[in-house]
């Protein structure tokens, strides 16, 4: 038996507004898993990541065959060549001579550089302990070490000078390492956050644009790097390859084994407000949390290269660094102070 049409009287009610698509709640993503920082957190696994005992044998037999092999083939090469061709010959002695200097060159800048690191390790424990000791003499020498370390900068030659001037107006060891801090460090530390910042944003920016595999993990990796180097730079560490590597694994390995490579709600919270990664994009959002991470890493790498590790009130925040570097790359939103 056919029924006809059956009509539903809905109570309507003309004074709400009307429904907004923009309202509407977004669609999740089946089967993609929310943004999580991905490449940041694999590029600090795998520079943090300590070769096995076996492997570095392997490495160290490996290179120091292959370069006996490297160094009898270049002598036999050269004595068949002053053999056939004497002049010939003398130049390419010469040729191998002068890379023998340039490699001395190059192995005494990295033990300087590694040399000038541990300087940088030295003067904070010296000013772990001044601090905890509260030495008024002490502390006024540590603040003369310090400025020496700096000797020859001119970035630093005012603020070198402010200190020498008020340090012994000082009378308590912690007013003379407040003092270190705010006329010697302070401008350094304002560069160290720009590069932090501008790496953040990289970071985020490539990881949000570029979909081609792993350019995200190599993008946050080379860009942890060079700016690890740069913010040791700016404190005076100026790090070769070696000393560089090692340094980027120290602050890695702190993050990883301290479990601040990781995600919270709140990593976002000074870009994006009260909900953080509900209202954008898988992309965009796996952008971001990269970019905070690597904000997290530098202010890692600064706590690291700093001299005099860093007083209560001195402190960066994370927070106001990611909020700064990342606010601009949210629509609708612009950059935190």
């Amino acid at each position: 038996m056919s029924r006809g049409p059956v009509l539903f009287d809905l109570e309507r009610d003309d004074s709400a507004p009307p429904a907004s698509v923009a309202d509407a709640p977004p669609v999740p993503d089946q089967g993609e898993p929310e943004p999580s920082g991905r490449a940041m957190q694999a590029a600090a696994r795998i520079a943090a990541r300590r070769p096995s005992r076996l492997a570095r044998w392997f490495w160290a037999l490996a290179s120091a065959l292959v370069g006996a092999a490297v160094s009898v083939a270049a002598w036999d090469f050269a004595a068949r060549m002053l053999e056939r061709a004497p002049l010939l010959g003398w130049i390419v002695t010469a040729l191998l001579g002068a890379l023998l200097v340039v490699g001395a060159a190059i192995a005494l800048r990295e033990a300087a550089a590694i040399g000038r690191l541990s300087r940088i390790d030295t003067l904070r424990r010296e000013a772990d302990t001044v601090r905890a000791a509260g030495d008024l003499g002490a502390a006024r020498a540590f603040a003369a070490r310090l400025a020496a370390f700096y000797d020859g900068r001119e970035d630093t030659r005012w603020g070198r000078e402010r200190l020498a001037e008020r340090a012994g107006e000082q009378f308590d060891a912690a007013a003379v390492l407040a003092l270190a801090e705010d006329e010697l460090l302070a401008p350094l530390d304002a560069l160290a956050v720009r590069e932090v910042e501008a790496a953040a944003r990289q970071v985020a920016t490539v990881t949000a644009l570029v979909p081609i595999a792993l350019a995200d993990v190599a993008t946050a990796l080379v860009a942890s790097l060079r700016m690890i180097r740069r913010v040791a730079e700016i404190y005076g560490g100026r790090s070769g390859f070696i000393g560089g590597w090692r340094l980027t694994r120290a602050v890695l390995s702190h993050l990883v084994a301290t479990g601040a490579v990781a995600v919270g709600d709140d990593l976002l919270e000074p870009v994006l407000g009260g909900s953080i990664l509900s209202r954008i994009s898988r992309r965009f959002g796996e952008g971001l949390v990269n970019g905070a991470l690597s904000a997290r890493v530098g202010v890692a790498a600064m706590e690291v290269c700093r001299p005099l590790p860093f007083s209560r009130r001195r402190r960066p925040s994370v927070r106001g660094i990611i909020g700064r570097a990342l606010g601009g790359l949210v629509p609708g939103r612009g950059q935190t102070g």
